[in-house]
């Protein structure tokens, strides 16, 4: 099933199509970018159960799968090289069972855990003020994915689910977000 399928099913609450105004946005696709540590790899090193993470990206990823040497090989790579494992090992092993259940829940778990843990995300987080936020889809010859959004061709809008730019800005509104997540998906004793 595809991500934007489990989220319509599991979380309907973050599942739709979004418009934001383009002069009233701010936007991030490369970690190189002004704004690029608001995305998941900015590089903000996490530690969660004693096991440091190069980024919440590399966090995310380990979480979706039970499977040890996944998990290990997984944590081993960083940027692109991590999603392009991920995928490999979501074709050999498959997620957690309940991946589609807890997906939207961990990330903000990964996004609360880099709000406690870097003072330079909520910086930048705050320095936002009342803008919307948007990840890019800067892919030109795809549509916007589940998590981003694409500039609309007259320039004005950025339109798409937008997914981390929402949580993005629910984080930065409300101070936190709520997450309920089984034990162990935060445990991490096979990459100590």
């Amino acid at each position: 099933m595809h991500v934007r399928e489990l989220i319509e099913k599991n979380y309907p609450e973050y599942y739709g199509w979004f418009e934001y105004p383009a002069e009233r946005t701010v936007a991030f696709c490369s970690t190189r970018d002004e704004w690029g540590i608001l995305g998941n790899f900015g590089r903000t090193p996490l530690v969660v159960d004693g096991v440091r993470f190069y980024a919440a990206e590399s966090l995310f990823q380990v979480m979706k799968f039970t499977d040890p040497v996944a998990r290990r090989d997984i944590y081993s790579y960083e940027g692109q090289k991590l999603k392009m494992r991920a995928k490999h090992w979501e074709k050999e092993v498959g997620v957690r069972p309940d991946w589609g259940e807890i997906l939207v829940d961990a990330l903000k778990f990964c996004l609360m855990t880099k709000l406690e843990q870097c003072e330079a995300f909520r910086s930048e987080l705050a320095r936002t003020g009342d803008r919307f936020i948007v990840e890019v889809q800067n892919n030109s010859r795809r549509p916007a994915d589940t998590y981003s959004a694409k500039l609309t061709p007259d320039g004005g809008a950025w339109s798409g689910p937008n997914l981390m730019g929402r949580l993005l800005m629910e984080l930065r509104d409300k101070g936190k977000l709520v997450y309920h997540l089984p034990d162990d998906v935060k445990l991490f004793p096979d990459l100590k």
